[in-house]
């Protein structure tokens, strides 16, 4: 990897990201010295510029943070560094250095469910009933999104907003099955909606 350290004084901005939940936690500076101890101890090691000392996060308050990954920009002078964190970042006690709350965004979740459902489709473990549905052919896993639509619909109509979410649930995973054994992706609704989300769309 090509870093240029003297652009700015022999110091790189080093963003960092939780790998999990994709959320920037916070901005540091590194010299050389500080990014080869990053690579040799798997934690993230900065360059104190009022302090002149290198300084790893965590090394007081125990919250580090332990290295996944680190990528250089275009102009090889500023850092991604992909980390999965120990406690909050920020030295006020905050998760992040900006106040907001280190959380995932659940709707990210779907796009991990298909990526499990499409590892089940290319092994086909036996047991599962992921497996079943696909094994089952399309007519079934078709069958199955119809049922579950209805069940929601009758949860809405004569139902509970728990028992709703519940069927609604099934209907999303069921959808999943269905478009991965077609090779789609669920982020092709997404993108789907989000094009009649925009001015001048007409339906076809």
């Amino acid at each position: 990897m090509k870093i240029d350290f003297e652009k700015m004084g022999g110091l790189v901005p080093a963003v960092i990201q939780d790998n999990n939940t994709k959320n920037v936690l916070m901005l540091g500076y590194m010299n050389q010295e500080a990014f080869d101890k990053t690579l040799e101890t798997g934690k993230v090691t900065f360059y104190s510029r009022t302090k002149k000392r290198l300084w790893t996060k965590g090394e007081e308050s125990g919250n580090f943070l332990n290295v996944v990954s680190i990528k250089n920009d275009c102009d090889d002078d500023t850092l991604l560094i992909k980390v999965n964190p120990v406690g909050p970042v920020c030295h006020k006690g905050t998760d992040t250095c900006w106040g907001e709350k280190n959380e995932t965004n659940p709707l990210c979740f779907l796009s991990e469910l298909q990526d499990f459902i499409e590892t089940r489709y290319q092994e086909m473990p036996e047991g599962s009933y992921t497996t079943s549905l696909f094994k089952d052919g399309i007519n079934r896993m078709a069958q199955k999104v119809g049922e579950e639509a209805l069940e929601a619909v009758i949860e809405a109509v004569n139902g509970t907003n728990e028992r709703l979410i519940y069927e609604g649930s099934d209907l999303f995973y069921h959808l999943i099955v269905l478009l991965t054994s077609k090779g789609l992706r669920i982020e092709q609704l997404a993108e789907e909606l989000q094009k009649r989300h925009k001015p001048g769309w007409k339906k076809h």
